[in-house]
Order: structure tokens, then sequence, then C-alpha cells
């Protein structure tokens, strides 16, 4: 009875730590969205200690919920004597397990009274002077001389001005033009906007450079506007009116009137609205606006029209930078640098001190502390969710391409995703967090050949940044095989294993004292061999061994088997470690959401491991898994257990009846599905797992990629096309590296799906010299949002374009067969007007084809291809035809 009783006053005390932690999590927004240089300093010390409380009291709950409420153990079926037994060990444990979480609650609102105490007894009352405030850094662009700067001149007489449409008389010149320049602080944008305005003012009866800001006063931006344009004479007292009759007067003083106005650094899209309202669009006098900003956003609402446009401002190029680097080192008689002092270069160990130096902006020069100020303008903007997701970001080796799926679920682990509106998933909501970072340039977007967004790099100026502010809120302890930390703080809740170092020698940590406290590790493989011990990490929830070594002989295998005590893991990154079997512990891992162990690329199978019977049917909670080679039919029917999967990626190394029975059983319990990715290891060419997909599978609503690198029939996917078109409304990606055949009627089927963006179609070599329609068209209506195309026929087919087809596309990949082209007499090789197409590969497939015949065809390609206007790259390859014989070799080598 005494023990019931201290359960429920446990839960009592948990439930008071939930409303507590609410409490300061409102307390620590409201102190995140003042910039860090302008908090009182008993402020920080409160702040600090609040968020060392949280830490602790999360603790608690996590350890609360694990040992009380308790996980599920694998029932016992070994004797009713041995049952009982457990059951009783179990309740003895968790009495002693109230008593320790009824200690630390006792303890942590002791903490928090003293905590309070502290702040109250302290607090001093002093008056509010006025705080000077800080010049922006970003203003002294607007006063530099033209021939300070390095790298304007390209940018300016090039790209800009062919945007501002300078020259020519014609109607488009006269309207008015806008031109928003958008790119991550520091960049140079204001410095390029008033090197163009200095070259082009003169050519306009009237001009104005007007600065914003993060919080502009509108009234203030309009006068500025005026009195620039009126040449400080405004002939009225501006002060005395009010928005609308300050764009009315904007109005007026512009009508009949060609004008240049450059509105400098706006921050807000319906900021931007207001100002608009002040510039007539009937102005035919060939008026420019252009602005600049460092969100997308903006920069799309600034140029709504199609004779508007968005200059995306990118770093200096090699020579550029070069030159710069060259002109700090020797800067001539007007004075010294970092690196030079007068005309005499500074000696080879202070060079590497400032290189060392360099991250942090500790040098002679005040620059790159100047920099980090500009760039605190754009994290200090940012809500409060999205700083938590970019300080994250410091975990990562500098220029670390940082995988975007991998990254959002990471954050959905981690609990910085928090839920929207009901049935939004959590992952869509992470992206929505990813983009806005996109969109406020703070991270780098690195494309896929369709144009999609698939990794973000981190600038090394906004790493340094965040780097620091981690260190300030102790949020991630960034740690090297030599000892050196970004922070010296034991109780920092993620931790990062890098060894900077590689030719040192590492030893395993053992000096970090608040293990049991950690959240996140992240490893990478140079650190691999410092990870502690996973038993001493009581409330992880990440856990991202990537490209380590886990092979049997490594030591991390064996410390791997400790992951099944990790109960609150929900992130396990595994992917490229080199393992061949799953260990059964992972079985434990109730709230285990990823399970990544192999990587989808598109030309190689991926790795896979092999799992334990029984492990997968326990990852209830798991939505994807990646990279597992289904060799049992056991394992095929325990994937149909994990109902919120939403990513599967699986292999056969072989397969039988039962197996893909099996599986396709399984995939019709998975109603989440929006990626699907299987593999084979074998050569064989039995198309019976697409035929059972064919007939029994229904594809998810949600499927957005269906990936198949198994024998596979088109007649499941026009099955699929016809009876449930709405259930492929949002596939994007369609990949099948072995038809059988290819009809007329397949393309034109595919060519329907509206959301198709990358479609990859390759046929058996050995089976299709008779199957495959000869002749295939692709059509002018069909494959609309189409970005990367490729079908490959190899040589039992002539692929043509009709006029006007593939219109968004970039890449195009197609098969020729030499002999059947000849053969049917369509050597004219017309590909029609070809819109967007920027890089072209055609694969000839010379078999049963003289020499003269190959080469004429090559010859016809490339004339086609290099009519088109957008002139892309042309790569056309030669092959011979696997079936025809080696003779084949020499025909392609000699052409």
């Amino acid at each position: 009875m005494d023990e019931y009783n201290l359960h429920k006053r446990v839960k009592k005390d948990v439930e008071f730590l939930r409303k507590e932690l609410e409490s300061m999590h409102a307390a620590l927004i409201k102190v995140g969205e003042v910039p860090r240089d302008q908090l009182d300093r008993q402020v920080k010390l409160w702040a600090d200690e609040v968020r060392e409380l949280s830490y602790n009291m999360e603790d608690v709950v996590d350890k609360f919920l694990v040992r009380v409420e308790g996980i599920q153990q694998p029932h016992d079926n070994t004797g009713r004597f041995k049952e009982l037994k457990n059951k009783m060990i179990g309740l003895f444990k968790k009495g002693k397990n109230h008593h320790r979480i009824a200690d630390a609650v006792k303890e942590i609102k002791e903490q928090l009274q003293e905590v309070a105490a502290r702040r109250e007894r302290n607090k001093v009352a002093v008056s509010n002077p006025t705080e000077p405030i800080a010049i922006d850094p970003c203003l002294r662009a607007l006063y530099a001389e033209a021939t300070e700067l390095v790298g304007i001149y390209g940018k300016r007489d090039q790209e800009l001005m062919r945007l501002l449409s300078m020259e020519g008389d014609d109607a488009s010149n006269k309207r008015l033009k806008k031109v928003s320049i958008v790119g991550f602080g520091g960049l140079g944008k204001t410095t390029l906007a008033r090197a163009v305005y200095d070259k082009i003012k003169g050519d306009f009866d009237c001009r104005a450079f007007v600065p914003v800001g993060q919080n502009p006063d509108i009234k203030k931006v309009f006068r500025d506007i005026l009195i620039d344009l009126s040449g400080g004479n405004p002939h009225c007292d501006l002060a005395i009116l009010d928005a609308n009759q300050l764009i009315k007067k904007i109005h007026d003083f512009l009508e009949n009137k060609r004008y240049l106005v450059i509105i400098d650094d706006i921050w807000d899209g319906k900021l931007w609205e207001g100002i608009n309202f002040a510039f007539s669009s009937n102005n035919n006098l060939g008026s420019r606006l252009i602005t600049t900003t460092r969100i997308v956003s903006v920069s799309n609402s600034c140029c709504s029209s199609d004779d508007d446009s968005v200059y995306q401002m990118e770093p200096l190029c090699v020579d550029d930078s070069r030159r710069l680097f060259y002109k700090r080192i020797f800067p001539g008689e007007s004075g010294s640098s970092a690196l030079a002092c007068g005309q005499k270069v500074k000696p080879k160990c202070e060079w590497d001190i400032l290189l060392q130096s360099l991250g942090s902006g500790l040098t002679e020069d005040n620059s790159l502390e100047e920099m980090r100020r500009i760039l605190s303008f754009s994290y200090s903007n940012l809500p409060s969710h999205l700083k938590t997701c970019l300080l994250y970001l410091c975990i990562y080796p500098e220029d670390s391409e940082i995988d975007r799926d991998r990254l959002i679920w990471k954050w959905v682990a981690e609990g910085f995703v928090h839920h929207g509106n009901q049935g939004t998933s959590l992952f869509l909501l992470g992206l929505n967090y990813f983009n806005q970072l996109i969109n406020t340039s703070m991270i780098q977007p690195i494309y896929d050949d369709i144009g999609q967004v698939y990794a973000c790099r981190v600038h090394d100026m906004v790493l340094d940044l965040i780097c620091s502010l981690s260190h300030e809120a102790k949020f991630v302890n960034v740690l090297d095989a030599t000892g050196n930390s970004m922070s010296s703080e034991i109780n920092v809740p993620r931790l990062s294993l890098q060894n900077k170092n590689e030719d040192h020698q590492a030893k395993p940590l053992t000096n970090i004292m608040s293990m049991s406290r950690v959240r996140s590790i992240t490893i990478f493989p140079s650190a691999a061999n410092i990870m502690p011990a996973l038993s001493r990490f009581e409330v992880l929830r990440v856990l991202d061994l990537s490209d380590c070594d886990l092979r049997e002989s490594s030591s991390l295998q064996h410390n791997l088997k400790d992951v099944g005590r990790l109960i609150h893991l929900r992130y396990l990154g595994l992917k490229n470690t080199e393992m061949s079997e799953l260990p059964a512990e992972i079985g434990n891992l109730q709230f285990l959401e990823v399970l990544d162990l192999g990587d989808n690329q598109l030309d190689e199978l991926p790795s896979t491991v092999v799992p334990t019977p029984g492990v997968l049917q326990n990852l209830t909670s798991i939505e994807v898994l990646k990279g597992v080679l289904v060799s049992l039919n056991i394992i095929a029917q325990e994937l149909g257990n994990l109902a919120r999967l939403r990513e599967l990626q699986i292999c056969f190394k072989d397969g039988s009846l039962d197996l893909y029975e099996g599986l396709v059983d399984s995939l019709c319990n998975l109603h989440h599905i929006e990626s699907l990715s299987i593999h084979c290891n074998s050569g064989e060419t039995s198309f019976e797992l697409m035929d059972l997909l064919g007939k029994r599978w229904v594809p998810p609503a949600h499927l957005r990629e269906f990936v198949s690198y198994m024998p596979s029939q088109l007649s499941a996917l026009r099955w699929w096309i016809k009876r449930y078109p709405s259930h492929l409304s949002n596939l994007s990606e369609l990949i099948l590296e072995s038809v059988k055949e290819v009809q007329q009627e397949d393309v034109e089927i595919i060519g329907v799906l509206l959301s198709l963006r990358r479609l990859y179609i390759m046929t058996q070599r050995l089976l299709v010299i008779h199957q495959t329609q000869r002749l295939l068209v692709i059509r002018a209506d069909g494959f609309r949002c189409m970005v990367h195309f490729t079908l490959d026929c190899g040589s039992a087919a002539q692929i043509i374009f009709e006029p006007g087809a593939l219109p968004r596309a970039e890449v195009v990949w197609f098969s020729l067969g030499v002999r059947v082209a000849n053969e049917d007499g369509n050597c004219g090789f017309d590909l029609g007007l070809l819109f967007l197409w920027r890089e072209v590969w055609v694969k000839m497939y010379c078999g049963g084809a003289r020499v003269g015949e190959a080469k004429a065809a090559a010859a016809a390609v490339r004339h086609a291809l290099d009519a088109n206007p957008n002139h892309p790259s042309i790569y056309i390859d030669m092959f011979p035809d696997i079936a025809e014989g080696a003779h084949d070799d020499d025909l392609c080598e000699e052409i």
C-alpha cells in the first residue's frame, strides 16, 4: 500500500514537472527572441540555470516513463513458476525506482526554489539608460569606393545589367521592371546594388536608395524615399503626413518621371506590399525598381510580374577570391593586413595561428566579427523552432553535405518538430522547417539531377556563428580525438564526435561525467574508436553511426550489442557501416522511428543487413526502414506489422514465390507508404513479384517514389494507372531497372502521371529484341512535369519526340537502335522543339549496323540537337549489342 501511494504521488510530481517545463519553455522562447549581446547579464545567468534545470527535468520524466510505466518485455513461456518469479522481481524493482524518482523530483523542486530565490535576491534596481545603437555593418557597403571592391564588375556589368534591360527602345524595356537581389547576409547584395545605382543613376530623372532593415517604420521609409527622390528638398513637412498621404505624395511626384529606386534589405513580404503601393506599374518611361533581401519568399513577392527577375547572389568565383586574398596580403602603401605588415609578409608560424583562428574571428582585423554580426541579424529574425533546428547543424564538420531526409528525421527524433494540423506527418512539418531555413538563406541547398533539393551545406561563417551560439546555450558538445571540445560543460545533451586530426591516435572518451543525460550522439568515421560504451546512455534518442566500421572485427560491433538498452532511441543510423547482420537486441526498441541501414543508389544495389527473425515485428513505431535483406518468409511477413512505415527499402538475394507472396501480403497492410524501393542481388529473370504486385497490391495514395531493380513488366503499372489513377497522383519518381518490354501504350499511359518528375526505364538486354515496339513516340501532351527523363530500350527500338515533347525536361537520356532506325526508314531524327533541355545523352546501339550507318546516325542526331536554340550539352555513346556478338566492340571503337 505504501508503494502504491508513492506511485500516485510520483505521478502527481511528474505532472508538476510537465507544467513547470511548459512554463520554462515559454520563458526561454521570450529570452531567445532577444539577441544575446542585448540581454542583461543577470537574465543570461538565470536563463542558463533554467535551461540546465529543464534538461534535468526531462531526464527524470523519461526515466519515470520507462521504469514505472514500463516497456513491455518479450513474453516468457518457459514456465509459470519462472513467470511469477519475474513479475515479483519487477514489482520490487519498481518500488526502488519510485523512491529514486521521488527523490529526484524533490531535488529538482528545491533547485527551482533556489533559482527563483536567487534571482529575486539579487535583483538590482537600475536606471534604464538609452543603449547606444550599433550601426548596421551592412551600411558600410553604401559608402565603399568601387575601386575597393573585388568581383563586382562582372556581376554588375554582365548579369544584373542584362536583367535590368537597360539597352534598347522596345516596349518591354519601357515598362516598369523590378529586380530583386537575394542571398544570405554578407554576400555583398547592398554593395552590388550600390554599384549598379552609381553606374546607371544618370539615365533617370530622379533616384532613391533607401535602406529598410529588420524593424522599420513604414512612414520613415516613405519619407526617406521622397527625400531622396526630391534631392533633399521635398517642399513640405513630411512628418505630419500619414502613410496613405505619403504614398500619394510619391505617386504624384513620380508621375511622368523616369525613376530609379533601390529598396535595400527587406525582411518582410507584407512590408514590401505596403511599399509597392507607392510605385505605379503604368509608368511606361523605362523606370527601374531594385530590392535586396536575405529571404527567398520576399524576393519572389518583390517580383510578381513576368517582366520582373530574381537575381541569386553567389559567392566570389575562384579568380576573384584569389584576387581578394592577394589584395588583403599585399595592400600596398595604404596600410597593412592580417597577413602582412607594410611590404613584409608575416612568417609562416603567424599564418598557422591565423588559419586556426579564422573560424572564431580572432584576428587583428575585425571584419570576421563584423560578418558574424551581420549574420546574427538573420539568426535573430528566425522563430524559436527554426533557431533550434539551425543550431543542430553544428554537429556536422565544416563543408559537410548534409542529407535532407536524415536531418529532418533527426529533428523529429529530438522533439524539435511540433505537431501541427491533425493528420500532418511530423516529417512533412520538418520538411517545411528545412525549406524555411533555405528560404532565409541560412543554409545552402544542394540539388539533384531533377532539380529537387536532396541535401544542404552550411556556409563556414554561418557554421562559425551557430557553433558559438551553441556553446553559449550548452546545446551541442563537439569533441575530437585530441580532447578538444567546443564546450567544456559536462551537462550538454548532444555529442558530436569528430577527429579533425586523423593522424592523431585517438583514445576512447572516459571523462564525460554526464553520459546518462546525453540525448543525441553523432559519430563520424575518423572518431569511431573514441565512442564510449552505449550502456552508459540512459535517455538517448538519436544514435548516428553512419559510415563507421561495424564489421565483426570492429570494437564498435561489440559495443552495439548494448543498443537494446537504449529504450528511448528514435533514430538509429547504420548506413554504410559494413554490417552483415542486425543485432537481435534492436527488437527491444519499441519507440524506434528510423532504422537506416543503407542507401538507394540508382547505379548500384544498396548495402543490406540481414535481420534476425522476430526483430522487425517489435519495431511498431518505425517509419523509415532502409537496407534490409529479406531472406526468409518470416521476415517478409513481419514487415506487415510495421503499420506506420512511410519509407521502405528492401533487397532480395534471391527469391521464391512464397517469399514474394509474404512481402505482397505485408505491403497490403502498409497504408502510409510514401517511398518503396525493391532490389534484387540475383541475376534471375523471374517476373513473379511484379505480377503479384499488379494483381494484389493497391498503391497507397501518398506514394511518391517507386523503385524496382527486380525484373518487371509494365502491365502491372498500366493496371494501377487505369484502375487507381488518384492513388498515383503524387508519384514523382519512377525507376524500373529491368523491364521485359516497352510498348507505345506504356509510354502514353505513364505520360499521364501529372506529378512525375523523374522517369528511369531500362529494358533487359537479352529479352527485348523481338518484344519492345520498334518505334516509340514521346507525345507532346504527356510528361508535362518531367525534369529528368531516361528511356533505354537497347537496340530494339527507335525513340522519337513530337514537337513540344517534354517541355520542362532538363536532362534527357534515350536509346537508339541504329539497325531498327535504318530498316524502318526513320533516319531523319526529328527531335522537335526541345524547350529547356540542357543535357542530352544518346545511347546508340550499333549491333547489326555497318560502320557508315552508325556514323551517319550519330551525325544526324547531333545535327538535330544542335538546332535546339537552348544549345544543350550533347553526349553520344556507342554500344555493341550483347546479343549480336563480340565483333560489334570493334565497330564501336572505330566509330
